[in-house]
């Protein structure tokens, strides 16, 4: 992991959620942040166990108080999960993160009569360039490519591939990108500050969908703002966020570009019921696998290594610049079932009509966050961020830069696109209606191969994306 930009999103996700405090876990280390005081139960008969087992254990225990244990106001939300307060954030220092330890230790032998977890922590769940992310995006001049580039078009053949973007929205521009002239969904609410400074992560989703377009041109491609601008939300809300978004029907393929691990192997008490209602579905849920250089388990993308859901979950890692071997930042492990171009990437981003200046948060690191010699995004190119001064003053003050369409951005989010438009494609040119069964074709007879941390791995490389000199390695 790489703690200082870990600890800078931290602060960044906490002010995007002000009545919401928040915490860093297990035991401060970096790996996931959640909110303090609260657990989560499933609705009904389960949650009572919870507080009933909860309210015993504090109780018995020194430091713990059983009258602060009670339902988080009412649930009725089609996730299925009650948010249980077992502590007051108000108190300060550590007393609300030792009371939702607490709750998680009453439970454990509960847990083991049941033979499936009853609670959980309520986790932040952030697009996966948030929580550590891969880079910022990079001014690319508006004579340049996209990259991968458009796919040539040939004649529609009608039948249109649906592939629905789950993210933050397009910014307000989108359609001045001939490739998005098809795409529709939500417009972000708010792009800029008072001083018309773009915000941190907006574009995330219109670079998502121009990266689908451009892979897979015969595609109807519908973005939801499911996240805030921020890309952060409550676990104990996403779930009921996930379902709003296929409210209009589902789709033939969800490409998801967010998630959190969460120190487990069983996945996310907020999305279990969405991931039951997915099997019963033909959709394919593309997801990312997250940026954390980590071989723990990133849900909803980890689903794809159960046997539940293996069929209709395709996780998705990122591969570096020349396509050969693993991104320094991206996730890995055997729960990654592909990887995909996703460092230094070129979409659509703003700033097609006016020129939109951006100020950078984070800065570059001298060396590699995690230790790898390329040259990769954690390093070039370089700048001086506003998060990064605020922990430890860099010298200089933070760059500034202009966008007028175009970006260069890296991360397994859009690797993840990348993945899903082929899998569109082949749907498409192969007219395959099912994109489960598009999705294991193309792994079988048209994947290549990188290698990650080692292992060789299958790769999805789009005909039309051109690698990257990644430099010294």
């Amino acid at each position: 992991m790489a703690p200082q930009r870990f600890h800078e999103q931290f602060d960044q996700i906490q002010r995007s959620l002000p009545d919401v405090p928040l915490a860093m876990g297990p035991d401060d280390s970096a790996e996931f942040i959640y909110e303090k005081g609260v657990v989560l139960a499933r609705d009904g008969e389960e949650a009572q166990v919870v507080e009933d087992a909860v309210r015993s254990h504090f109780t018995a225990t020194e430091g713990l108080v059983p009258d602060q244990v009670r339902r988080a106001g009412p649930h009725t939300n089609r996730s299925g999960i009650t948010r249980i307060r077992v502590g007051d954030p108000g108190e300060g220092g550590r007393a609300a993160d030792h009371a939702v330890a607490g709750a998680l230790r009453a439970l454990r032998e509960t847990e083991g009569r049941a033979g499936r977890r009853l609670v959980s922590r309520n986790h932040v769940v952030s697009i996966a360039v948030n929580a550590c992310p891969g880079d910022e995006p990079v001014p690319v001049a508006r004579t340049e490519q996209p990259n991968p580039a458009p796919a040539p078009a040939a004649e529609d053949p009608g039948g249109r591939v649906g592939v629905l973007v789950i993210d933050t929205g397009l910014t307000h521009d989108y359609r001045s990108y001939p490739l998005l002239a098809r795409t529709r969904g939500d417009v972000q609410v708010r792009e800029t500050d008072d001083e018309g400074v773009l915000q941190q992560y907006v574009g995330h989703g219109t670079f998502i969908a121009g990266l689908v377009a451009a892979v897979a041109p015969h595609t109807d491609v519908t973005v939801r703002g499911t996240l805030n601008d921020a890309g952060a939300i409550l676990e104990s809300e996403f779930g009921e966020r996930l379902f709003d978004a296929v409210e209009d029907g589902w789709p033939d393929i969800i490409s998801l570009s967010a998630g959190t691990s969460n120190g487990r192997l069983d996945g996310l008490l907020g999305v279990a019921a969405f991931m039951e209602e997915l099997r019963v579905h033909d959709t394919l849920l593309v997801a990312a696998a997250g940026n954390n250089a980590s071989a723990a388990p990133f849900w909803p993308a980890a689903y794809a290594s159960s046997p539940d859901h293996a069929d209709a979950v395709l996780s998705v890692g990122a591969l570096r610049g020349d396509g050969e071997f693993g991104a320094c930042f991206s996730n890995h492990g055997p729960w990654v079932k592909v990887y995909a171009p996703g460092e230094r990437l070129v979409s659509a981003l703003t700033g097609f009509d006016t020129p939109v200046p951006y100020v950078y948060q984070h800065s570059t690191y001298e060396t590699c966050r995690y230790g790898f010699t390329y040259s990769c995004t954690c390093r070039s190119p370089r700048h001086t961020g506003v998060l990064s001064e605020a922990q430890q003053t860099p010298p200089g003050k933070p760059d500034q830069v202009m966008f007028e369409g175009l970006a260069s951005w890296s991360g397994t989010s859009f690797a993840t696109p990348v993945a899903a438009g082929l899998v569109a494609a082949h749907m498409t040119e192969n007219r395959v209606g099912d994109p489960r069964a598009a999705a294991r074709e193309l792994l079988a007879v048209h994947a290549d191969f990188a290698e990650v941390r080692g292992a060789h791995v299958p790769a999805l490389l789009p005909p039309t994306w051109r690698p990257v000199p990644v430099g010294p390695s």
